[in-house]
């Protein structure tokens, strides 16, 4: 059998050891948790009169809140390109302050020449890494999800998971992909049953496990090494600055 080792020398001579973090079963461990339902967001990508998009967004709604959740659908119609208006734009402070609202999201979107639509991205480019102290999405959970006219595709579904990483999402392992869409709701626009519909059952029960798990713990689990080093750094340079203010005050 082969054998494996550990290297000889496991020193880390450049890792400040006082801002090391060693995760343990205690530091997540919850005393108390949250008991109000889930808040999750639904974002969907096409302004189409029969959007298939927003028909499994609402799908996904209805089983959300059959599961104990509470959510909400953000309808992009009226929402500017970015950066073509000031970020006080009233749809602009509405999805932002729904992001913050949220502690889980869905995204939906079409797949267009083979990737996740414009209507979709613009709203994701309207949301901020970080607004002051405020950070809008990370640490929420994300369900993605997208429709086709044709076969089945995973494309959108995969620039999402990217989208999702970039903006320091936890993006759940589950997903669903409906191909040719417009087979797939019945003229009232519910969807039919189907092993599409079971598995949108799946990621959306899948979704609101893992976001009971992460809420209470997302600001453990989003904190960094490198960000506790730089805030060390920081306060270490205005203590400087203030004995340096105090000793040219005392010379005075």
């Amino acid at each position: 059998m082969t054998s494996y080792s550990s290297p000889a020398d496991l020193t880390l001579p450049i890792v400040d050891e006082t801002l090391l973090d060693t995760p343990t079963h205690d530091k997540l461990s919850l005393s108390v948790g949250a008991t109000h339902p889930p808040r999750i967001l639904l974002l969907y990508g096409s302004l189409r009169e029969r959007s298939y998009s927003r028909l499994l967004t609402e799908e996904a709604a209805r089983i959300l809140t059959r599961l104990g959740a509470e959510t909400r659908i953000f309808n992009p119609q009226g929402l500017p390109l970015p950066d073509s208006v000031p970020a006080d734009h009233p749809k602009v402070i509405e999805l932002r302050e729904l992001s913050n609202w949220s502690e889980g999201q869905v995204w939906c979107s079409p797949e267009r020449h083979g990737t996740l639509t414009g209507v979709f991205k613009s709203q994701i480019d309207w949301l901020p890494l970080e607004v002051g102290s405020v950070r809008p999405t990370q640490g929420r959970t994300l369900a993605v999800m997208q429709v086709s006219g044709g076969s089945q595709s995973f494309n959108a579904v995969n620039a999402l998971r990217v989208l999702g990483r970039w903006m320091r999402m936890v993006t759940i392992p589950n997903q669903s992909s409906v191909a040719k869409a417009y087979q797939e709701f019945d003229e009232d626009g519910r969807m039919k049953p189907s092993a599409y519909y079971d598995r949108v059952v799946d990621v959306m029960e899948e979704l609101v496990k893992f976001t009971l798990l992460v809420r209470d713990r997302s600001d453990y689990l989003t904190d960094r090494y490198s960000e506790r080093k730089g805030v060390a750094a920081e306060v270490a340079r205005l203590a400087e600055r203030a004995m340096e203010h105090e000793a040219e005050s005392t010379g005075s």
